[in-house]
This record gives structure tokens, sequence and C-alpha cells, in this order.
């Protein structure tokens, strides 16, 4: 990412290429949205960012094309099912970087849910789709674009984990796989 000093105009380069992630329904509705530059003015308040979210929506609906332009920003997107998956970054950021985040984050999700991508299943699993968000970026600085390093990370072996430090979604799944009421697979 190349960010300019507005004193002398100058570029100077900076770690932090991604603005936000966003996983959207097939209505346009906000499912999960992580945005790293809360400083710039389209992504200030979560009323600017839906009012974003919404444009991006519109452009991308019905498009037959993996990268669009908005606002100054470049936007990679998939969809699939019932969800459109959205990475994007500054207008001059490397198209072929935000668009490896896109497939990270999708490939993670997918192989998190048994590749059934869609928008029950997300919601079920939100704190491993919000850790794998995590995992992605921190901060708008890209962390890992391997989906199975991603997942790895994610999907920690709870017997390793103490109990005080695990989620309740971890311990619901520990008793019941205990008692047998989940079935193997």
């Amino acid at each position: 990412a190349v960010v300019s000093t507005q004193s002398t105009g100058a570029l100077i380069p900076s770690l932090k290429t991604i603005k936000g992630i966003c996983i959207l329904d097939n209505d346009g509705k906000r499912v999960v949205s992580k945005y790293y530059d809360t400083t710039d003015e389209t992504f200030a308040t979560v009323k600017d960012q839906k009012l974003f979210e919404g444009k991006v929506f519109k452009a991308t609906e019905k498009a037959n094309s993996e990268i669009v332009a908005i606002n100054n920003y470049t936007v990679v997107y998939r969809s699939n099912v019932d969800l459109f998956f959205y990475v994007f970054g500054d207008s001059r950021e490397n198209e072929l970087m935000l668009l490896s985040v896109l497939n990270a984050l999708y490939d993670s999700i997918s192989m998190i849910l048994r590749k059934n991508v869609e928008k029950r299943a997300i919601f079920e699993n939100m704190d491993s789709v919000l850790l794998i968000c995590d995992e992605v970026a921190d901060r708008g600085i890209l962390l890992e674009c391997d989906a199975t390093n991603i997942v790895n990370r994610v999907h920690v072996r709870t017997e390793d984990i103490p109990l005080s430090e695990q989620t309740v979604s971890q311990v619901s799944y520990d008793i019941l796989k205990s008692f047998n009421w989940l079935s193997q697979s």
C-alpha cells in the first residue's frame, strides 16, 4: 500500500494494504464486516460503512467480473449460494494481492464449514469466521494467505487449551462429543 503525505505529496509505503473485509447476504445485508481504516471518512461510522456496503452490493450484484472500482477503492469479490465475499483496498493497491486475501478468506471458511458455505452455516460458526478474519489481517496488515495455515490456527485442538480459556462453543462441543450426541464425521 502507498500513503501520500499532504505536505509534500510524496508517496510513502505502508503495510496497511487492506481497508476492509465484508460478507453480505444476497439481499445486501451485512453478515460479517471488519474495517481497518476508520480514520477514512468512508468507514468512520457504522452508517457510513453500511452506505459503502450498499454501493458495493449494487455494483457487484449483477456484475460478471471479480474486480470493481468504487469511490477510489479496489473491491474484489466472490459470490456463493446466498453470500457475497468482499475484500477492499486503496485504488492503488495490487488487485492480485487483494484477490489472494479473498481466496484465503473464502477457502478457509469453506474448509471450516466443510464446503457448506451458506448464510446459516456462517451464523452457526461465527466465532470461527471472525477468527479467520483476524488470522488473515490485523489492522489492515496482511498476515496470512494460506488457507491451510489459517484453518490450523483457528481450529486448535480443544484438549490442548485449558478449560478457562475455551470458548462456550468449544466447551459445548466437547460435552456433546463426550456423550456421543454428535455423529462421528
